[in-house]
């Protein structure tokens, strides 16, 4: 097809589908097998139906109309979706208070896929582009406090409370700060560290970023073109600084939440800032501690009156104390294989112990497959979109897809890893890396140099049964043991009833979506963002939205 018949089929399928839903009989414009995805577009929750009988009747009494291409974003235009051919087009709609963006894609002429996503409540939209702050009441009043006046003001919260209350200040902390700032909503985060950053700045001396520049942006500021395509985590931590101060960010470092309870549509919540007790009353807590909090400590009983140093991975700093000296790692996950290559390269002889079947991809290519529509061509938004409109089946298909073509690019380096006896996984229903850490946040290894130097003998491997025998001689023992799921902190700040409320999180439930993540819980006013760069941005705003429609009285029951 022509680009004109491409928007013409685009166009003629929209017109079909707002004449249609009046009726609700929508069945002739879908596949049999199709999927519905809304991102609080039409529905108010993030969720997915699929096949055509089941979202025929989701969109029952659905009203909205102006259903159209969108001219401002990536043209309509042919694309290969988990290994299918389709027409892949972005498009525009509205209901009464809300602005919606949506991406179609069709098979003769027929839908496959369908996201309808909230892009704006009319009325009170972003404060950017058009909508930015004139600047007049600290640049008119000569007699007043100036900007810096006020924003020193603003962030200490002495007189009023922050609306939103966010506990970490990561990349997923920063991305929902940021976009709730420009919705006109005060927020505040709060990290232990005593430096923006340091949740980066402080990880071990070697780390660097294993996913690419281009993917890993955050809201409103994109990396400068100058920065490396692998961001080294002190260059990361300095951007964080930047960030928070650029974005007008109100942050509280050296501050530890210690937890909080619930009543009356607001929250009491006990904050140690810098040895200073501070009682805040937010209406939203968000929690934005990553996957995890509380790290995972196993009880290993070879290590029962061990005499060396035994610390968990988010002790371990940097290699050069253990120069000259033996040292095991236990976990083969990123920070074990990042941590025995430090170690190794600080001069140290380490030996890698593992413990399950993990999934071994080399960095770059393979492990960047996955990412592959960001080196397509469309501006970040209209990909970032693209990226929400996947639904959970066609996700699963493509990332089998990307782990076959990835194990036949890293074919020489798993044969040789299973000479050395390292057990290996593919994932779940062979789905790769991205599933492992969408259900168990971890089990898989970026290989930048230390799968190689285990296939060298360079850097020795054991499974967990030869421990024992291997502690004689050793100085230090790193436990690289993962993290303890997200309930646990739950029940540790807000207590048992509230954990068990919110119920899982993380991992996909039967809405085919990330359990708890993104969106309203079962517990009033507690939310929780976490994931990679792409998913705290993209999700910060959808996240941001609710919490707007919130306090507006637009959220339905």
């Amino acid at each position: 097809m022509t680009d004109f018949q491409l928007a013409s089929s685009v166009s003629h399928w929209l017109a079909e589908f707002e004449a249609a839903l009046p009726r609700g009989d929508l069945g002739g414009l879908f596949h049999a097998d199709s999927h519905w995805r809304d991102v609080l577009a039409l529905t108010w929750r993030i969720g997915t139906v699929s096949g055509v009988d089941a979202i025929q009747r989701a969109l029952r009494g659905v009203e909205a109309h102006g259903f159209r291409i969108d001219p401002q974003r990536t043209a309509p235009r042919h694309a290969t979706r988990a290994g299918e051919k389709c027409v892949e087009a972005i498009f525009r709609f509205e209901t009464r208070e809300r602005i919606g963006a949506g991406v179609l894609r069709m098979k003769d002429d027929k839908a496959w896929t369908l996201l309808t996503a909230l892009d704006e409540l009319k009325g009170h939209e972003e404060h950017v582009g058009s909508h930015r702050p004139k600047g007049w009441s600290y640049s008119r009043d000569f007699a007043g406090p100036n900007w810096l006046d006020l924003r020193k003001e603003k962030q200490e919260f002495r007189d009023a409370d922050p609306t939103v209350l966010i506990v970490g200040g990561g990349q997923a902390g920063l991305s929902i700060a940021a976009r709730l700032a420009q919705r006109g909503i005060d927020a505040l985060i709060v990290d232990r560290w005593p430096r923006i950053g340091d949740n980066w700045r402080q990880r071990y001396h070697a780390l660097t970023l294993h996913n690419q520049v281009h993917v890993n942006h955050l809201p409103y500021m994109p990396f400068p073109p100058s920065f490396p395509v692998y961001i080294p985590k002190d260059k990361l931590a300095n951007w964080f600084e930047a960030y928070a101060e650029a974005m007008e960010i109100n942050y509280w470092t050296a501050t530890e939440f210690l937890g909080g309870s619930y009543g009356e549509g607001r929250w009491t919540v006990t904050l140690n800032r810098d040895g200073e007790k501070r009682e805040l009353h937010p209406r939203h807590v968000v929690m934005a501690t990553g996957v995890s909090g509380i790290p995972n400590i196993p009880e290993i009983p070879a290590l029962k009156g061990f005499a060396g140093k035994v610390i968990h991975s988010s002790e371990y700093v940097d290699g050069e104390d253990w120069k000259g000296k033996r040292a095991i790692v236990v976990g083969t996950g990123n920070s074990g294989h990042d941590i025995a290559q430090d170690l190794y390269s600080a001069g140290a002889q380490v030996t890698l112990v593992q413990r399950s079947p993990s999934l071994i991809i080399n960095c770059d290519p393979s492990a960047q497959l996955v990412y592959s529509l960001y080196s397509e061509g469309p501006p970040l938004e209209d990909c970032d979109l693209i990226t929400a409109s996947i639904p959970f089946s066609l996700a699963r298909k493509s990332h089998i897809l990307a782990t076959q073509h990835a194990k036949e690019l890293d074919k020489d380096l798993l044969e040789k890893l299973e000479r050395k006896g390292f057990r290996l996984s593919d994932g779940e229903d062979g789905t790769g890396w991205q599933f492992l850490y969408l259900t168990r946040g971890g089990g898989y290894y970026f290989n930048v140099g230390c799968s190689d130097l285990i296939a060298e003998g360079k850097i020795g491997f054991a499974p967990i049964s030869d421990l024992p025998r291997l502690l004689s001689d050793v100085d230090l023992v790193v436990l690289a043991t993962g993290w303890k799921g997200q309930e646990e902190l739950v029940k540790k700040l807000f207590g048992e009833k509230v954990a068990t409320r919110v119920g899982p999180i993380w991992g996909f439930g039967a809405d085919q979506e990330l359990r708890n993540m993104f969106t309203r819980t079962a517990q009033p006013g507690l939310w929780f963002i976490a994931g990679s760069f792409a998913q705290s941005r993209i999700y910060s705003k959808y996240l941001a939205l609710q919490i707007q429609a919130s306090e507006l009285g637009l959220l339905d029951a």
